[in-house]
């Protein structure tokens, strides 16, 4: 791993981790999205070199040592699919919080009530019948 990409993941990691310990719901998405990206780009830069050899290819008949390691390219494109599914989700989850509560800080959404028609949580110790 050369020390600028290493810097690079470092960085990565390191915003992301900032980004997700705001007090808006909008950063900690973005923080998770950069993880992901970190995470991806960690697993590249540790694979071996694939510069000078030739793809895996059955029946060729070429020393294990000759061939690039597919495995770090497939376990990426995964993360990748994945990751998008992530962030559609979190998206989603976004519009529709700041649609019902018009706000996006985690401070002001933990004081919101339930939205009527849910059962409302009861206070610590009242749990069972009540008399």
């Amino acid at each position: 791993m050369s020390v600028l990409t290493a810097l690079t993941v470092g960085v990565l990691f390191a915003v992301s981790v900032y980004l997700m310990l705001g007090g808006e719901l909008r950063s900690i998405c973005m923080g998770a999205f950069l993880l992901g990206h970190g995470a991806n780009l960690a697993i590249l830069a540790s694979s071996t070199s694939p510069a000078g050899k030739r793809p895996p290819i059955l029946g060729d008949g070429i020393g294990l040592e000759t061939l690039v390691d597919p495995l770090p390219q497939a376990l990426i494109l995964t993360a990748i699919v994945i990751g998008f599914a992530v962030q559609a989700f979190l998206l989603t989850l976004l519009v529709l919080t700041w649609r019902r509560g018009r706000s996006l800080a985690v401070d002001e959404l933990a004081l919101e009530l339930p939205p009527h028609g849910h059962a409302t949580p009861r206070p610590a110790g009242q749990h069972g019948k009540s008399h």
